[in-house]
């Protein structure tokens, strides 16, 4: 699973490089998120513009990777297309992450 990370100043940007996170990649995305976010970076955005398909393990990998950044840090999601879009709000997930709509958005909008 590719993952692009980028610091921009408060801020660890992490764009997802697959237009799939699905069963075949769950693991390998959530080992990757732990790699990326071992720096302490109070903020870390998810670019998923280009995911297409997130079923429930890809869901479930994501949920994982927020909750591996502890209490303290906030994982939030930018880019997210009409069909992923629908997988969060329908498991009711649109509640949980603080959802931009797309990356631009997320580096204004201080959480």
């Amino acid at each position: 699973m590719k993952l692009m990370a980028e610091q921009q100043g408060d801020v660890l940007v992490i764009s997802a490089m697959h237009d799939r996170i699905d069963a075949a990649g769950a693991i390998q995305f959530k080992d990757r998120m732990r790699e990326l976010t071992q720096t302490m970076t109070p903020r870390v955005v998810l670019d998923m513009s280009r995911v297409n398909f997130l079923d429930s393990s890809g869901l479930g990998a994501v949920v994982a990777s927020m909750k591996a950044l502890g209490p303290d840090r906030k994982l939030e999601l930018s880019g997210l297309t009409p069909t992923v879009q629908k997988v969060f709000r329908l498991t009711r997930m649109d509640s949980v992450f603080v959802i931009h709509a797309n990356l631009s958005d997320g580096m204004r909008h201080a959480v």
